[in-house]
């Protein structure tokens, strides 16, 4: 399925080669789930959760939305949230941004809402700060996708969860006001992209 231009670009650049074995290990989880809900003609929820929804969740939500449509897999809805709200950090914006996104702010407040499109036909994403139980969140039959190890240790239950799969990156947040930043936050988008790339691929229709 078509993505915009230069998202398409990157998605091509994507190599799963630099995806270790321990690491496809720790995906296999979100793969099986996945395939289990297409084989059985089900509706695929996946919420990404971090500590305060502001990174890592959103770059998994946005990445894995893009993946599901450009492997064309149906009826998949991915959703973020943290175990306390706080603002989508603006560098995320910013990188996605840099990947080809249209983003659009379309409410500026202190955590602003985001419009964030992959392509021009599909529905955009909504970007914002929000708890996991968020009423804008599934509140059964989905995957809780555990992107941070401090929301994975902090949050043994998640309410309503069909699976719960840690999937833990490391936090960029650690480079915010230095000069890696803009590359760091890049670093970590691609690695998201390229684990996510991996995991659509993998489903058979």
């Amino acid at each position: 399925m078509t993505v915009y231009n230069d998202i398409d670009r990157i998605i091509s650049t994507l190599s799963v080669e630099n995806i270790s074995d321990a690491r496809k290990e720790i995906l296999k989880p979100l793969v099986d789930f996945i395939q289990l809900k297409v084989n059985t003609k089900q509706d695929i929820r996946i919420n990404f959760i971090c500590t305060h929804n502001s990174r890592r969740s959103h770059l998994s939500q946005i990445w894995a939305q893009t993946m599901a449509h450009y492997f064309n897999i149906k009826n998949v809805f991915c959703y973020s949230g943290g175990t306390e709200a706080t603002a989508l950090f603006p560098v995320v914006a910013q990188t996605l941004e840099n990947s080809g996104f249209k983003i659009n702010k379309i409410a500026e407040t202190d955590n602003p809402i985001y419009s964030i499109k992959y392509s021009d036909n599909s529905h955009p994403v909504i970007g914002f700060s929000k708890k996991l139980d968020s009423d804008f969140n599934p509140k059964a039959l989905f995957a809780a996708v555990m992107t941070c190890s401090q929301a994975d240790n902090g949050c043994p239950f998640i309410a309503g969860a069909e699976k719960r799969i840690p999937v833990t990156f490391e936090d960029p947040k650690a480079f915010d006001n230095t000069p890696q930043q803009i590359e760091k936050y890049e670093e970590r988008s691609l690695q998201i992209a390229t684990e996510l790339f991996y995991v659509f691929s993998q489903i058979a229709k």
